[in-house]
């Protein structure tokens, strides 16, 4: 088993989909572009095979009880590196990179509350990239 989808309910999903595209490098999925009338608009950044679900709506009782913690983009250490030169342009909250001795990561939150990490496995190039000032 692999990972099909992950939903996520935000208050205005057309700027929410804007963040998402403009930030994280996720695009609509045309083969889904039916179910966005009633339904969650269909969003991916690994070419359909892993799904972010955008619903309209606002905060549900899940968002207090349960749901999700954060949730965890893993990225090349050039993909890692160029994220964090570019998001602290931003009005946005970024905290990192944080050292965790296998991996590296970039913590934070969307415009809506939700909460995201960066992460790379590319320990030495990145720890390599940093002592150089990169």
């Amino acid at each position: 088993m692999e990972t099909d989808h992950v939903e996520l309910v935000v208050p205005d999903r057309a700027k929410a989909v804007r963040w998402y595209e403009a930030w994280l490098g996720y695009q609509a999925v045309p083969e889904f572009a039916d179910w966005a009338e009633h339904g969650p608009l269909m969003m991916s950044n690994d070419g359909g095979r892993t799904l972010l679900a955008v619903f309209d709506g606002g905060p549900t009782k899940l968002t207090h009880q349960g749901g999700w913690k954060r949730l965890a983009l893993r990225a090349s250490a050039a993909e890692f590196s160029e994220f964090g030169q570019r998001f602290p342009t931003t009005d946005q909250s970024l905290h990192g990179p944080v050292d965790h001795d296998k991996s590296w990561s970039w913590y934070f939150d969307d415009p809506w509350g939700n909460a995201w990490e960066v992460t790379t496995y590319d320990y030495a190039e990145v720890a390599a990239k940093l002592r150089a000032g990169e």
